[in-house]
């Protein structure tokens, strides 16, 4: 029996899908999910749809165990997943709306620029509470993040932390979706090495059936019926590096210096129609209008007018597949947000890439890269800095740090003066203070505890060629 702690479970939508997923493994349908949350209210409803939906599909043998606790939910776990978001919809408010004051006009601000930043500060302290009560409660379980901002969160738990750490993100997935409906082409035929950092993933080789197709992605994206319509920012990126980018068009529009800086110019590259095109606080809204539409929808969910999501219904999200890789040996391929230990040759070592990894029974083992194109470095390079700065100002409670890693922010260098930038930071540090231990007088910093080295991490070159060897650390 597995023993899976899911901490900030109260997300009602992605608990019940990760559930499912798991379900989708024969061996795993005795598994015992500790859910935690400090939401009662939350907790309550994810738990009472949960089993309905566990029952629904025959799945008796399943257990679900809700509580506020957690130590209790962590103790004696196999795997931990956090999907918590610190301060919630309070706090995520203040990350967009004050940025908003001062000319920053961000779409979702869950990654880079002031909402990233902030968010990585108050989300760190939390991680690496989790991960002490890891070390102490459940020192051989894994870690899979699934919280933003994914590079920063993972470095300061590598740093801090003391336990096993992966992070998680989907982005890779829907994007070779994507560029296989751009070509034309089933997505099993169309292989792919996607390597960068989290949200700055770079397609780096793209072939159908062996021939290269790189040369062909921006014919095929720009004759496409829609994606001109809808992915702009992402296309007109392509246009000049030659190289398309994970991440969606609000996203990437957002890590960028030159396509928010200009109200007036926005039109351009956003996509108004869906929030995720690059509305400004377009998932702000997007989240505060579902989080309604939830509770709506929540009684009709159990009295079965809604239908739970069906046994074998299996989504693209890494945790399963994973879980399922190191407990069986089926071999299992995706892209994971690990250390820099060389992979990525002109990147930073120490900082968080996202590269291809391969799970079986022996552990977690990341693809060797090389050079990025230069272009694709030069853009990642300076959201690392950013993340580095504000890593370090999250474990030491710096505040001076905190000012200087937005001050490089691409997008906040772009339309903001140095005397705008401490003052956004000192009324965001004022604002979100009840988030912010290391920062209001509770004198809360953090000391680097190294990260386990053992079997969880091993190199495989040649992953350009498609013959792989396995070289120890």
């Amino acid at each position: 029996m597995l023993r899976i702690a899911m901490i900030g479970a109260g997300s009602i939508g992605f608990t019940r899908r990760l559930i499912m997923d798991m379900m989708a493994v024969p061996e795993f349908r005795d598994t015992e999910f500790r859910l935690m949350d400090i939401d009662q209210e939350n907790l309550e409803m994810v738990t009472k749809l949960s089993r309905h939906m566990l029952k629904q599909n025959g799945l008796d043998s399943v257990t679900i165990l809700p509580t506020t606790s957690q130590r209790e939910a962590i103790k004696g776990a196999d795997y931990v997943l956090c999907l918590a978001r610190v301060g919630g919809l309070e706090a995520y408010r203040h990350d967009v709306e004050i940025p908003l004051k001062y000319g920053v006009e961000q779409c979702i601000g869950d990654t880079l620029g002031p909402g990233g930043v902030f968010f990585a500060l108050r989300t760190i302290p939390v991680l690496l509470d989790i991960a002490q009560d890891m070390r102490e409660l459940a020192p051989n379980a894994l870690l899979l993040n699934y919280s933003n901002p994914m590079a920063m969160n993972t470095w300061a738990v590598r740093r801090a932390g003391g336990v096993r750490v992966l992070g998680l993100c989907h982005g890779v997935q829907h994007s070779h979706e994507q560029i296989a409906e751009a070509l034309g082409f089933p997505l099993d035929e169309v292989d792919q090495i996607c390597a960068g950092i989290n949200h700055q993933t770079w397609f780096v080789k793209v072939t159908h059936k062996g021939e290269d197709m790189l040369p062909r992605l921006l014919e095929a994206f720009e004759k496409h019926p829609t994606l001109p319509q809808t992915e702009p920012c992402r296309i007109d990126v392509l246009r000049r590096f030659g190289y398309y980018s994970t991440e969606s068009n609000g996203h990437l529009s957002e890590y960028l210096p030159w396509y928010r800086k200009k109200t007036a110019d926005m039109d351009k590259w956003i996509n108004s129609d869906v929030w995720i095109g690059g509305v400004t606080a377009g998932y702000l809204d997007y989240c505060l209008n579902r989080n309604e539409e939830y509770k709506e929808m929540y009684p009709k969910w159990l009295s079965g007018e809604l239908e739970s999501i069906p046994l074998g219904q299996r989504s693209e999200e890494h945790g399963s597949y994973i879980i399922e890789a190191l407990e069986t040996g089926r071999v299992y391929r995706g892209n994971f947000n690990i250390e820099n230990r060389g992979l990525i040759t002109n990147l930073p070592d120490n900082c968080t890439v996202e590269v291809p990894c391969y799970v079986d029974r022996n552990g977690i083992a990341p693809t060797w890269i090389g050079d990025l194109p230069l272009a694709c470095a030069a853009t990642c390079r300076a959201s690392i800095s950013v993340q580095e700065m504000a890593v370090e100002a999250a474990l030491t409670g710096n505040r001076e740090l905190v000012k200087l890693a937005i001050l490089h922010d691409p997008l906040t260098a772009a339309v903001c003066s140095t005397e705008q930038v401490w003052s956004m930071v000192d009324e965001m540090l004022d604002v979100l203070a009840p988030w912010l231990p290391q920062f209001n007088g509770e004198n809360r910093t953090w000391k680097d505890i190294p990260q386990p080295q053992d079997n969880y991490y091993r190199f495989i070159k040649g992953a350009e060629t498609g013959r792989t060897r396995i070289v120890p650390l």
